[in-house]
């Protein structure tokens, strides 16, 4: 089961209280205070984990809280600190304040961490209320609450090359044929209800990841057919790969014009992002079809068939040519 949204709550521990405690001691008549303070308590850390694949985890507990602080004792010993709790999220996870709207956090990178809801501070003992005035001071402080925060977590596949189109147009098959994923494949629509992702070799030493989007119909920017549930995930992608079945489709660039303004309504920026067009089915189609349907597009979409593997070497190539363009910089130390 893919789940890639989650609402939880987390807390940090309180802090422990300070110790109220007075020196005794033999050969010392006036043994002063000496409570220690208290532990600070646990805080809640997130770190992305790419063992983990979706947030399925956090449909069955939804609420996470650390240790809190232990007590201080007397001779001036302080309370141990609670244990902090580490919750591992997938890589790609963004987790957004519910209350303020804020994004705190985009874990996109294995081993990112970042620390919410801080531990409560410890109380402190009664040593530190003793004065000229109060040299018995019989009093100390409560440790701190932890802080407390209802989260959003959500999951944005990371891959390199999305595929995007409508239902039926030969998503999943071309995936299986590019990659070692093997996604349901069937005759009807939306056969695939969830995005999957496969790795696609080059050569030796490089390749890319390539996700298969669910279908996309007019309409879905506004939550028509599978909606935006999955739209998010092409945000991610550095190309997107525009595929139209060009067997059953009337007008290319018709459906391309639907697709591609469903995205931008979505996510204006997903306009600008680099793409490809491919028709899909080209192996069932007669050599005169063909001919009249090129005749009205544009002569750098490419035709393919995942079956018989026709435009698979020049499709591959683009793909390669764009994600050398668009290599993200390496930032500096």
């Amino acid at each position: 089961m893919f789940i890639d949204y989650a609402e939880i709550e987390i807390k940090g521990g309180d802090g422990g209280p300070g110790c109220v405690a007075f020196r005794h001691e033999k050969y010392v008549p006036k043994g002063g205070p000496d409570g220690g303070d208290g532990g600070r308590g646990g805080s809640v850390i997130f770190r992305a984990d790419s063992n983990l694949a979706t947030l399925l985890d956090f449909r069955y507990k939804k609420a996470y809280r650390a240790e809190n602080g232990h007590p201080g004792q007397g001779s001036l010993k302080s309370g141990k600190a609670g244990e902090d709790i580490i919750i591992r999220v997938p890589v790609g996870t963004i987790i957004i304040n519910l209350e303020s709207g804020q994004t705190l956090a985009d874990l996109n990178e294995e081993g990112n961490e970042v620390v919410l809801a801080l531990g409560g501070r410890g109380g402190r003992g009664n040593n530190h209320f003793k004065s000229p005035t109060n040299q018995t001071p019989r009093y100390a402080e409560e440790g701190r609450a932890g802080e407390s925060l209802r989260l959003s977590l959500e999951l944005k596949l990371l891959a390199d090359v999305g595929l995007v189109g409508l239902p039926n147009a030969g998503k999943s098959t071309m995936l299986a044929r590019l990659s070692a994923a093997r996604p349901k494949i069937a005759d009807y629509p939306f056969t695939t209800l969830i995005p999957n992702l496969g790795i696609v070799r080059l050569r030796e030493m490089k390749s890319f990841v390539l996700a298969d989007i669910p279908g996309i119909i007019e309409g879905a920017s506004h939550g028509k057919g599978l909606g935006i549930q999955f739209l998010k995930h092409i945000q991610r992608t550095r190309v997107i790969v525009f595929m139209i079945d060009i067997f059953t489709s009337d007008d290319v660039e018709k459906t391309l014009a639907v697709l591609r303004h469903e995205l931008e309504s979505f996510d204006p920026r997903l306009a600008k992002q680099p793409h490809i067009v491919v028709l899909s089915k080209g192996d069932l189609l007669e050599e005169k079809k063909l001919k009249e349907i090129y005749a009205k597009i544009n002569p750098d979409y490419i035709l393919c068939s995942a079956q018989s593997g026709l435009g698979i070497k020049e499709l591959l190539e683009r793909i390669e040519n764009e994600l050398d363009r668009r290599r993200p910089e390496k930032q500096a130390d």
